[in-house]
């Protein structure tokens, strides 16, 4: 499927991200803790679904119509330090063997030394979005809130959207803009990719013009894939359930659909859900998230607890919405961390470590209520996924999105 029906979602992932809030971070430390040399993370995802799909390509859509599940794995690695490279730039990480990536990849900040964040504004499609929030058969009281693009485009934002944002403990991200240097991958000098099949389990090292060297062994992998299911109700609310995994933390899901009602094929009513109780959308829930910030946001009633593996959406959304719902999934997982040298244990001994290191998981599915056959699914052509792959996560000329799977693709950033 593509014209009109791409148009239909194509948009409301860019809409959402325009209205979505990031909550801010903060930390407190009682023990002096002085800035390390260098910082390194690993964020690993497992992507099933229709995540799966965009993060693998046609294989993964053919694993996909064959019953195979399309379960795909997803890893970003990035460094930032405080030094300036000795001789050219470089970065390599040693995998351990069962990662399948080869001897070692290489790190490579490709958007240029020092460049500020340049976050894409998009432009705001025309008519409504509505907005629901909370699991349960029917809606609550005074939902949905309503976004008018046309007041929207005025700077006119309905008062009482958001609630207070929460701050989260301990979640920080490494930018070209905190760094003197920075470097990450996937890139478009390294065009390998984390097969299905690949472990992180094992000794990993990362050696570089500009920091010092980094030693680590991590004993957790990959999260297990999700897998969601939908079944509508008698009285139009739609019950999704999901298989419980044994590492989540939490649970977070939303949904959309978009319906044009203006018989000009653009999408003039929008609907957006998310699951939780509470007024918050998008931001920081899309990313990964460290246990304590997930058990902070099960307190706020934002993120559902690891035990929960039901949830309801309100009969109210299916009805204003299109004849299609697409929704995700996402299963928080554990974190790890090493430093060289170890943080004392004595809070009055001040710790300066050479370098840190911070290993996030989770596990994200993407489903579709009233789609398409999932032969339908496979979106991008083969020249435009080898373009995907030529181009890397972070850098180059992005493919254009296509079909369903290419809607699926721009939510993931692997096509524009």
């Amino acid at each position: 499927m593509t014209g009109p029906f791409v148009r239909r979602f194509a948009r409301p992932v860019s809409v959402l991200a325009l209205v979505a809030l990031a909550a801010p971070a903060s930390t407190q430390q009682q023990q002096q803790v002085l800035p390390p040399i260098a910082r390194y993370t690993i964020d690993a995802g497992t992507m099933s679904g229709m995540a799966g799909m965009a993060g693998g390509g046609m294989s993964a859509a053919m694993a996909m119509t064959g019953g195979g599940g399309g379960a795909n794995h997803e890893m970003i690695l990035r460094i930032g330090s405080t030094r300036e490279p000795t001789g050219a730039p470089k970065a390599e990480h040693f995998m351990p063997a069962g990662a399948r990536l080869g001897k070692s990849v290489e790190l490579t900040y490709t958007p240029g030394k020092g460049a500020p964040d340049t976050p894409q504004q998009g432009e705001l499609p025309k008519g409504r979005l509505l907005i629901y929030w909370g699991c349960g058969a029917n809606a609550p009281k005074g939902q949905p809130i309503v976004i008018d693009f046309a007041k929207v485009a005025k700077g006119q934002i309905p008062p009482g959207l958001y609630q207070q944002p929460i701050s989260l403990p301990g979640d920080w991200d490494i930018k070209p803009t905190n760094s003197k240097t920075y470097a990450d991958w996937p890139n478009s000098k390294d065009r390998k990719s984390v097969s299905p099949g690949s472990s992180l389990i094992g000794a990993h090292k990362i050696t570089s013009s500009y920091a010092p060297e980094i030693n680590f062994n991590l004993n957790q992998d990959f999260m297990p894939p999700l897998s969601a299911r939908s079944a509508e109700q008698a009285g139009g609310s739609i019950m999704l359930n999901w298989n419980r995994l044994p590492s989540a933390t939490g649970y977070y899901a939303w949904a959309f659909s978009a319906k044009d009602m203006g018989g000009r094929g653009q999408p003039t009513e929008m609907v957006w859900w998310a699951s939780s109780a509470t007024q918050a959308f998008g931001g920081p829930l899309w990313d990964w998230l460290s246990p304590a910030a997930v058990q902070k946001l099960i307190g706020a009633k934002t993120v559902m607890p690891p035990t929960q593996t039901s949830c309801q959406i309100p009969a109210e959304v299916k009805k204003a919405g299109g004849e299609i719902m697409m929704g995700s999934l996402y299963a928080y997982g554990p974190e790890q961390h090493f430093a060289n040298p170890p943080r004392p244990a004595d809070p009055k001994i001040a710790w300066k470590p050479d370098w840190t290191t911070r290993v996030r998981f989770r596990s994200n599915t993407m489903f579709m209520i009233g789609g398409p056959d999932m032969g339908d699914m496979s979106s991008m052509s083969e020249d435009d996924e080898e373009s995907a792959g030529q181009s890397g996560q972070h850098g180059g000329k992005k493919p254009k999105c296509r079909g369903l799977g290419g809607m699926v693709a721009r939510a993931q950033g692997l096509c524009e």
